[in-house]
């Protein structure tokens, strides 16, 4: 049977949730199409865009490994659903393993996911609750991600997460994310070299930088001031902003004016982004954009910013993940849609939600892939694709490499919501010339089992 459980702070949680995670919005996507597809299947296909046979039907070899029986497979999925109430994480998992196990499951094994809410601070408690249950952790994220990351590899579990936030969980052993970030490099070399260097040439040398007055956001900001200066760029302006709030944004907006800022980063809500919009509206200033980032991407950050939208220009990259917008010109995207509305209707295909999908794909052909199921043999046979695109939700993505993809997709905030910007793709949805640039700070360094005294060895 499958089952999806649920397991088990104040304004610098909310902020720092905005500032680590790629969240988005539960409010209905205006985007979204009623596909007749999604009605009209009856019969769960096994294939997945390009992907062929992902789940069936099949008699699975005996397998000793936790969490794994003659019958299924039990995987845990962590979200801050109990403190953000974004289940975009847990639907997701709804969504791909009733269609996998419609299809017949994982070599006739049927895939339970159980949710496990980290409720944004109890990530270590969920993480020691999974290691004692799970095979796998698949397709969630939490904010504060390394607060669990050393008990997950001292229990050996390897990880499938949609996303990876703190520099402690970014390319930690044990763990595969299907596209960025890649740990000790910046994740928008491609994006920014576009805005500073193709779109605003003049906005360079001004870039500012806002983010909220928390330890993480603060080692954020130092890391785009030092990334904008490697690509050519520099910032000319920073500030913070109190995590509990601010009840006049004008002041900021002035500050910003005054500064000649030409470019604007912001590191944290999209609703506080908005009031800041709305202030240098109301002052007649503009930079020549404004990274929104993809915390904004979905329906409600155009909502909040409202008339402001007409004047200010924002964008967001989206980690070179095809925009839910071009899903009619995108069949894989398409398809993801279709999946929500036939097993989850109501519910919103998010950006993360994406990301997520592209996660459990990974792990699904992967564990398909395993004569006998092992976590040695999934995580192997996951880090062996070098050309990985989650058949065709994404741009190419070397699972085998340490360097970061030269692939990226633009998105850009107007009143009419979010449509492609004009970024000049070159491979379908995706431009992939961008960059790299590996940082020169020390800004902390991913959890390895050597530091907790395990090696690939022990995985079995």
């Amino acid at each position: 049977m499958r089952r999806l459980l649920t397991g088990g702070v104040t304004a610098l949680a909310v902020l720092l949730a905005a500032g680590c995670s790629t969240r988005s919005d539960d409010a209905p996507d205006p985007g979204r199409q009623n596909s007749p597809a999604a009605q009209e299947t009856e019969t769960a296909s096994s294939d997945f865009g390009t992907l062929k046979g992902v789940c069936g039907p099949g008699t699975a070899e005996k397998s000793t490994a936790q969490g794994v029986t003659d019958d299924t497979i039990q995987v845990g999925v962590l979200s801050d659903v109990g403190f953000t109430k974004k289940s975009e994480f847990v639907d997701t998992a709804e969504v791909f393993t009733s269609w996998c196990n419609d299809a017949g499951g994982i070599n006739g094994r049927k895939i339970e996911a159980v949710s496990r809410d980290t409720r944004f601070t109890e990530v270590r408690q969920r993480t020691i609750e999974a290691c004692k249950e799970d095979f796998a952790l698949v397709g969630g994220g939490a904010a504060l991600d390394s607060l669990g990351v050393k008990d997950r590899l001292k229990c050996l579990l390897p990880n499938f997460p949609a996303q990876s936030s703190q520099i402690g969980a970014i390319g930690s052993d044990l763990q595969v994310i299907t596209s960025q970030p890649t740990a000790g490099y910046f994740q928008y070399s491609g994006y920014y070299s576009w805005l500073m260097k193709e779109k605003y040439p003049e906005s360079a040398d001004r870039v500012g930088v806002i983010a909220g007055d928390s330890p993480v956001t603060k080692v954020m900001s130092a890391q785009f001031e030092e990334a904008v200066a490697g690509l050519g760029g520099k910032v000319s302006y920073t500030d913070l902003y109190p995590a509990s709030g601010v009840s006049d944004w004008t002041p900021y907006a002035q500050a910003v004016k005054e500064e000649g800022v030409r470019g604007l980063v912001f590191l944290g809500d999209f609703a506080s982004l908005a009031k800041l919009e709305q202030a240098l509206t109301n002052i007649d200033y503009a930079p020549d954009w404004i990274d929104a980032n993809s915390n904004a991407y979905g329906p409600a950050f155009p909502q909040l910013a409202g008339a402001a939208l007409s004047k200010q220009h924002n964008y967001a990259e989206l980690f070179a993940t095809a925009p839910l917008e071009s899903a009619a010109d995108n069949p894989a995207t398409q398809q993801a849609v279709d999946l929500f509305e036939k097993y989850a209707p109501g519910k919103q295909l998010t950006y993360p939600a994406l990301r997520a999908f592209s996660s459990w794909l990974l792990f699904a052909t992967a564990a398909r892939d395993c004569t006998t199921l092992t976590r040695a043999c999934v995580y192997e046979n996951a880090r062996e694709n070098s050309d990985w695109t989650a058949g065709g939700l994404q741009a190419p993505f070397d699972l085998t490499s340490e360097e970061p993809t030269t692939c990226f997709a633009v998105v850009e905030a107007t009143a009419k919501g979010w449509l492609p910007a004009g970024f000049e793709p070159d491979q379908g949805a995706f431009r992939c010339d961008g960059p790299a640039y590996k940082y020169k700070g020390d800004y902390g360094k991913p959890a390895t089992l050597d530091s907790v005294g395990k090696s690939m060895s022990d995985l079995k």
